[in-house]
């Protein structure tokens, strides 16, 4: 089974010294939501999708060590970055790991696909999908059937 598509990883008490400056970043601002349209941005800035590199390049779905992701750039799976993201949400203060939920869709029909259900008010929920942010999904939507 891929580590972290199913279940989530602990938040680790260690951050690469690069991502503990960003987290720095993220507890200045003044609300939840700006927080997460931030690390959002960061996350969509480093990383992207690619739809066959999915496939082609399903060993690196296995990778759990937070230094070795972190220091990548470019293509990273779905669930890898959703890890990545939700680090920097709880370690920024703003959330704490149970207002932020994994949610699972099918892209292209048959293509198993995870993004995150993030609480940012008392009944308000922000979908988040940085994978498909470079197919041209906005903040607060998320890949699914053939868009």
């Amino acid at each position: 089974m891929i580590p972290n598509f199913f279940s989530k990883k602990p938040i680790p008490d260690k951050l690469p010294l690069e991502m503990e400056k960003i987290v720095e970043e993220l507890k200045r601002f003044e609300s939840k939501e700006e927080c997460l349209k931030q690390a959002y941005g960061i996350m969509a800035g480093r990383y992207r999708g690619y739809r066959m590199r999915t496939y082609i390049r399903i060993h690196e779905a296995f990778c759990t060590d937070l230094e070795k992701l972190w220091r990548k750039t470019g293509f990273l799976h779905c669930h890898v970055m959703n890890y990545l993201l939700r680090v920097l949400l709880v370690k920024s203060g703003w959330f704490q790991d149970d207002e932020i939920e994994l949610k699972y869709s099918l892209v292209w029909y048959i293509s198993p696909h995870q993004y995150l259900r993030v609480k940012v008010g008392d009944n308000k929920f922000i979908n988040v999908d940085v994978w498909n942010a470079f197919y041209g999904k906005k903040f607060g939507d998320f890949a699914r059937g053939f868009h």
